[in-house]
């Protein structure tokens, strides 16, 4: 993809550079909101962000949901704060990316649910009429934002493992 498309780049200082046109920082920014009204509910679509413990055990499930929904909430409402908190920052920390990270695949995962998305999904052509068109375009544009989110930590990774939190931009020690 050519640089002036991407709207992540890793930076040489181990920060992440964010390019996000107004008009999808406004997306964005409606966004979290929607998600965190429906996270502590039972609405079905959250369902893939709460994923039970043991298909076949329904005790063991609700077992286990007790013991961990709690703090996959919280880390999910975390996700949101933090994308939140930096929408309009030009540079975001790894940690805040990986956050964003989070943060866009909560908000995929539960939109695809809510439009039913499936395989046949990807293959098919929409109709600009149909009234799933929007968020299918926005469902597409997320998993987008979420690739390049991937792409630019895996480019600020230290491929060998050898440097604490250090990207193959950075000088070898040692």
């Amino acid at each position: 993809m050519p640089d002036a498309q991407r709207r992540v780049r890793p930076t040489r200082r181990g920060e992440f550079e964010i390019r996000l046109p107004r008009e999808e920082l406004e997306v964005l920014r409606s966004l979290p909101a929607q998600l965190r009204e429906i996270l502590p509910t039972e609405d079905p679509a959250v369902g893939r962000l709460f994923p039970p413990g043991y298909a076949d055990d329904p005790e063991a499930s609700a077992e286990y949901r007790r013991l961990v929904r709690d703090d996959l909430l919280e880390s999910h409402l975390e996700a949101l704060r933090v994308m939140e908190s930096t929408l309009d920052a030009r540079r975001l920390t790894e940690d805040q990316l990986v956050s964003w990270l989070g943060a866009v695949n909560d908000l995929r995962l539960v939109l695809g649910t809510k439009l039913d998305v499936t395989e046949e999904t990807y293959e098919r052509q929409m109709p600009e009429d149909d009234p799933n068109a929007p968020g299918l375009a926005l469902y597409f544009y997320l998993g987008w934002l979420e690739e390049q989110i991937v792409e630019a930590l895996a480019g600020n990774m230290d491929p060998a493992g050898t440097q604490p939190g250090g990207g193959s931009d950075q000088a070898p020690t040692g």
